[in-house]
């Protein structure tokens, strides 16, 4: 490998990652997929596919998304760390995000 190849390798590692988006269905009254990963800087969006209106909740209190019917909401993950969250309308509504540093 050359020293110019070698530099741009070198260079492309230093570069971060860029932010993705990972969807979570609600439909029949579940969060599909149920856990997810992500990283910081990730956004999760909810889509409703639900003739019922839903929330996407963290149990800390750090975010809660309402999801009209057959809209999508979101949210942007800012710290590293394991998020529960649920419907408040559905409590048996339950699912999971782990949030890894980039």
């Amino acid at each position: 490998m050359g020293a110019a190849a070698a530099a741009l390798v070198l260079a492309a590692a230093g570069v971060p990652a860029a932010a993705e988006t990972i969807r979570i269905e609600v439909k029949g009254l579940k969060f599909t997929p149920q856990e997810v990963t992500a990283k910081v800087g990730d956004t999760i969006e909810w889509v409703n596919d639900d003739f019922l209106v839903h929330t996407a909740t963290a149990v800390d209190h750090e975010w809660d998304v309402q999801l009209p019917a057959h809209q999508s909401g979101s949210t942007v993950l800012n710290k590293p760390g394991t998020i529960a969250y649920f419907c408040r309308f559905h409590p048996n509504m339950k699912g999971t995000i782990t949030v890894t540093a980039p």
